[in-house]
């Protein structure tokens, strides 16, 4: 686990483990050592078999503001290999999770931190959240994982709006958008939060792994690449602890204690 005053906290709570950007002076700006230590966090849960499920956060009032641009003004194309190589690699550790990844998220959310929000598997945001992909605004491209996540969410001509215009948007146009799963008052976050992660940590993991990556390798699929996918995870899925649980609770008549097996 992370020092406290390290820039990311990863602590675990039972079978959910919090990811936790913090440096909350800076809005959570992600710098070279911010990125480095969510790499190492990610490495960390990626061994952790234990994780059921797993919380992005910002500590303070904002999910995160984006790259740090102050960091980068000496020698900006070299700060931007340094904070986008272990940021793309954690993406992707956290993309092959069979643990669900929730990002919980209030006040900015800006630029790569809302490209790391995209990436998640469900989000859920305060009603004081304010979206903008930012990138424009600075004269550059996206990363994170921005481009391939956002017109999956939003659709193309919605994504280009986004994109192209650096507008904000508040939490309610984020919902209707598809940005966001959910919106609650900003004092409610952190147990809707909470309850969310446990809900999805007393489920069954293995199967939570396997629809994550049927439904994201589908926009690249045909039917027929993507039937014979779906016919083998159900196979593989059918030889689990928990399907055989599932099985035994519903002639049961009682609700299935997964163990995520």
């Amino acid at each position: 686990m992370a020092h406290a005053d390290s820039p990311v906290l990863l602590r675990r709570e039972g079978a959910v483990a919090w990811l936790v950007l913090n440096r909350p002076g800076s809005h959570n700006a992600l710098d070279v050592p911010t990125a480095q230590a969510f790499h190492a966090c990610c490495s960390e849960l990626s061994a952790d078999p234990g994780v059921r499920a797993v919380v992005v956060k910002g500590e303070g009032k904002s999910f995160g503001v984006g790259g740090d641009l102050a960091s980068m003004r000496s020698d900006a194309p070299a700060t931007a290999m340094a904070l986008i190589e272990p940021l793309h690699a954690s993406i992707r550790m956290l993309a092959a999770l069979d643990a669900p990844v929730i990002a919980s998220l209030r006040g900015n959310v800006a630029g790569g931190s809302m490209s790391l929000a995209m990436a998640c598997d469900l989000a859920i945001a305060a009603d004081d959240a304010r979206f903008n992909l930012a990138y424009i605004n600075v004269g550059a491209s996206c990363d994170l994982s921005g481009s391939w996540h956002l017109p999956r969410l939003v659709g193309l001509r919605n994504a280009m709006a986004i994109s192209l215009l650096g507008d904000s948007l508040d939490a309610q146009e984020a919902l209707r958008l598809g940005l966001v799963n959910r919106v609650v008052p900003a004092a409610e976050l952190d147990a809707a939060t909470d309850e969310l992660a446990s809900r999805l940590a007393a489920g069954p993991t293995l199967a939570y792994g396997r629809m994550k990556r049927l439904m994201r390798q589908s926009f690249d699929n045909e039917l027929p690449a993507q039937l014979d996918a779906e016919r083998d995870n159900f196979r593989a899925s059918a030889a689990t602890e928990d399907f055989r649980e599932a099985l035994e609770a519903f002639f049961g008549k009682r609700k299935p204690r997964f163990v995520g097996r």
